[in-house]
């Protein structure tokens, strides 16, 4: 291990080796940006961390549905209508209705083409032969 290496990791730093093509890309948005390469890598790195808090925050209000409640959203991310959804579970079109209210009320979301924004990297195709 290097003096360098060493001393940052007494310091509780590390480095972090950057792959090939990731490193391309870095120089390349340096020279489009035309910022410094430490200020991108910042900016980078606050937006995976948003994205990966934003990710976690949905998992979390995901468990918080019930298996009805992740049924209905399930399917309405899928595109599918209340009377469609009931047919498909069983059950009525006003109990959709329900579940779905629920559920964006533990989204925190107001309608369906929200709730499908937010889940929209989510794969419910399983869900289609359920």
């Amino acid at each position: 291990m290097s003096i360098w290496r060493h001393l940052l990791s007494r310091l509780g730093l590390r480095i972090y080796r950057l792959d090939e093509l990731l490193h391309i890309e870095l120089k390349r948005l340096v020279e489009q940006e035309g910022r410094p390469e430490d200020e991108i890598v910042a900016d980078l790195i606050a937006a995976g961390m948003s994205h990966y808090q934003l990710a976690g925050e949905l998992w979390q209000h995901w468990q918080s549905l019930s298996w009805r409640e992740q049924q209905v959203t399930g399917l309405v991310c899928l595109g599918y209508t209340n009377p469609q959804i009931a047919v498909r579970l069983c059950i009525s079109p006003e109990t959709v209705k329900t579940h779905l209210h629920n559920a964006l009320i533990k989204f925190n979301l107001h309608n369906r083409p929200e709730l499908r924004m937010a889940l929209r990297k989510w794969d419910f195709s399983k869900w289609e032969t359920s």
